[in-house]
């Protein structure tokens, strides 16, 4: 109730949540792109013509360069095979390889995909540093043929970087995803190979594929490496893409095989430095850089420059963050989605036996309690609406004194109040002291032991006091919760509060009730016994929701508190987005404090001990833990429905949609509310929602960071009326309940 802040919404807080957000799309974003989940077509297309493609190039070895503009194509020296490996680095199947290769004395050349570079850069400098070669199979293993000239460049730059980071080299080798001997290059993969070449690389072909790929058997496999007599070869195997034992199997057997024909193993580019030796001519260079090693067997790697090794560096730190980061929030998400279903069906199990419970013909409180009731109305420039809050209470079917306690206004809201000339209203002034000491004030000035209090923006119904105050006739009650109801419900944004009224709050306390650890009475209508009040010290101003943080002192009082349904107010719900921001910023930090504030209760015995073991991880659970976890469930089904299954995603959304359907009609049931509202709940899920998450997490940064907020005064219009009467909400459907729980 104090003034306004200028800075209603600190905006550094509102902007980390945002960028949180957008860190998880990213890293989402990220894993898919590893997983080729993202990114376009990757399929393989055939059929295409071949008239754009040199004949000397169909017709010639498995090494194409480009040197003078022309292309150039080279065959393996005879006898001599090139063992090419592709699809890998991989942590299992690679590593064994390399050690076939090893006892053997063999080299290998490995087309890397630059995202298994990534994930596993140690086997990447393990083959390296074995005195193999590596060579560029793309970073996501698409189909280059297809692409963008865009996309093979991010291709090819990103595979670099990846290997500059996990080696602190770069290759000037490269070999399409799906490519197989040098006659199926077609009108499509033509102009990608020409402009590799134009860059420097080297594109790579095979002779003889072993198709270990099919795992047709070691025999198989052997056969289909083995090439024709005497010939040299560039021979394909896999070391990741599936299960290759086979290939491990036959590995040994193939390279036995062929050195008793008397054949040598080298790499790409020692077949290239013989066969230049042989021709007379230079062998292609690196595009850029300066070579690596002595060692003919490496010649196409060559150093990386500082820039892009650390340029590497971060792709795999942040490959890194995005391999262990995706699969725990997948986790976690399992983990919300069973807590909220759980909230779900908890609520609707203990809401129904609540409802049958209260409404059972010979349920009773015990005698009726007729006796005086004072009723506080703390008030801050509530001239819109301070009127018609008094006349609602002046139709009181139950005798009361109203106490209005003007908090400092300069609306004259006071003097509004006193010219009404209503006999039971007592206007009591004092210095601006914000709303906690406001109801202080008015609990030390009432008259009666039973204190109603409630906002100065809201409207009682004629039995709604005799309603609320029939559980004090048990003497164990200490407070009654009323029902809360949105009166401004026909705009949009008011519709979309009303739902969450009826179905999260209200048939929250129904399940609190029940469990006996009602965590919250609503500042706009609860009743307290004077005594309980003065016993816990009053309002305290130590948090933001007062009305939550009395509530918890009252349980650990050992009073108990109850929730009285048919007991309800009407009230302006925030008009604005902006100002239900703010409102809902500080129910969200002051719930925070509360909760921080009573935290011993956790381990405290009797009934202290009974709301902090039970209550507390309730609330936290379901009223801040759960809601900051959601957004993950709607990120995570976006991913889906955009990148791996969009109807099955889609499916499941309905299903989850359906669910909370469900659950809201059933609230509606109960409140004897019309259905018709419940039209706004699919795009209460896709925009209101979404908001409140964004609250939420503003809040929870707020007290992690040890920010401050002071109260918010939210503009009334003064639209909610007394129910009944001209221009007052339709309370149809309701009026007969109210009757009903004497």
């Amino acid at each position: 109730m104090e003034r306004v802040s200028r800075r209603a919404v600190p905006r550094p807080r509102a902007v980390l949540a945002v960028l949180l957000l957008l860190g998880l799309v990213s890293t989402l974003l990220l894993d898919g792109f590893l997983r080729s989940e993202v990114g376009g077509d990757q399929r393989v297309r055939s059929g295409a013509a071949s008239n754009n493609v040199p004949e000397s190039v169909l017709d010639g070895g498995p090494f194409l360069s480009f040197r003078d503009g022309k292309a150039h194509s080279e065959s393996v020296p005879d006898k001599t095979i090139v063992l090419t490996f592709d699809d890998g680095p991989d942590p299992e199947w690679t590593e064994q390889v390399l050690d076939v290769l090893d006892d053997n004395d063999v080299p290998g050349t490995f087309f890397l995909v630059g995202s298994m570079i990534a994930r596993h850069p140690d086997v990447v400098r393990e083959m390296v540093a074995d005195g193999d070669e590596v060579g560029i199979h793309t970073f996501t293993h698409v189909d280059l043929s297809y692409q963008s000239t865009a996309r093979v460049t991010r291709e090819i730059a990103q595979t670099q970087l990846a290997l500059a980071g996990a080696a602190g080299i770069t290759t000037n080798l490269f070999r399409a995803p799906y490519s197989s001997t040098p006659d199926a290059v077609d009108d499509y993969s033509w102009p990608v190979y020409e402009k590799l070449g134009a860059m420097g690389y080297t594109s790579v072909f095979i002779d003889t594929d072993s198709e270990d790929w099919k795992t047709p058997g070691v025999d198989a496999i052997v056969r289909g490496a083995t090439p024709a007599s005497g010939k040299g070869a560039s021979v394909l195997f896999h070391d990741s893409g599936g299960d290759r034992s086979q290939t491990l199997k036959a590995l040994p057997a193939y390279i036995k095989k062929m050195k008793a024909a008397g054949y040598t193993f080298t790499t790409v580019s020692g077949a290239q430095q013989q066969a230049a030796q042989a021709s007379g001519t230079a062998a292609p260079a690196p595009p850029g850089g300066s070579a690596v090693a002595s060692d003919p067997a490496q010649a196409a790697h060559h150093t990386a420059d500082t820039a892009s090794v650390w340029e590497g560096r971060g792709l795999l730190l942040a490959v890194a963050v995005a391999e262990w980061t995706v699969p725990a929030l997948a986790t976690l998400l399992g983990v919300v989605g069973v807590a909220v279903l759980g909230r779900f069906g908890l609520m609707v199990l203990l809401a129904g036996r609540h409802y049958r419970r209260r409404n059972r013909r010979r349920f009773s409180w015990g005698p009726e309690v007729t006796r005086p009731v004072s009723v506080v109305v703390p008030a801050y420039n509530e001239k819109e609406c301070i009127a018609g809050t008094l006349t609602s209470l002046a139709a009181s079917t139950h005798p009361i004194e109203i106490i209005v306690v003007d908090d400092g206004s300069t609306d004259g809201t006071a003097e509004i109040a006193e010219s009404l000339g209503l006999p039971q209203v007592r206007v009591v002034r004092q210095e601006n002291a914000g709303k906690s000491a406001a109801l202080n004030n008015g609990v030390r000035a009432a008259r009666h032991d039973l204190v109603v209090m409630m906002d100065g923006d809201t409207v009682f119904e004629p039995d709604t006091v005799r309603l609320l105050v029939q559980p004090f006739a048990d003497p164990r009650v200490g407070a009654v919760a009323g029902n809360a109801k949105v009166g401004n419900r026909s705009t949009l944004i008011g519709a979309w509060q009303h739902i969450e009224y009826v179905m999260g709050f209200n048939l929250d306390r129904r399940m609190y009730d029940l469990l006996g650890c009602m965590p919250t009475i609503p500042g706009a209508i609860g009743a307290f016994r004077r005594e309980a009040v003065l016993q816990v010290g009053g309002m305290s101003e130590d948090t933001l929701a007062e009305d939550t943080d009395i509530t918890i002192a009252l349980h650990r009082a050992g009073h108990r508190v109850v929730y009285a349904e048919h007991a309800r107010a009407w009230t302006e719900a925030p008009a604005s987005f902006g100002q239900l921001w703010r409102q809902r910023y500080r129910w969200s930090y002051g719930t925070m404090q509360a909760l921080w504030k009573h935290r011993r209760s956790v381990t405290d015995r009797g009934p202290s001990g009974r709301f902090g073991r039970i209550g507390m991880p309730l609330v936290v659970l379901f009223q801040i833990l759960t809601p900051l976890l959601a957004p993950l469930i709607d990120v995570f089904t976006l991913y889906a429905m955009l990148f791996v299954d969009f109807t099955g995603s889609l499916l499941a959304w309905l299903a989850v949609l359906g669910v909370q359907l469900a659950c809201a009609a059933y609230a509606f049931r109960l409140d004897r509310e019309k259905c018709r509202y419940l039209l706004m709940l699919p795009l209460q899920q896709l925009a209101y929602r979404q908001m409140m998450y964004l609250v939420l997490m503003h809040s929870a940064l707020t007290a992690l960071t040890g920010g401050r907020l002071r109260w918010q005064k939210l503009k009334r219009t003064g639209a909610v009326g007394v129910p009944g009467a001209p221009g007052a909400p339709d309370a149809s459907g309701a009026a007969g309940a109210s009757t009903e729980a004497g």
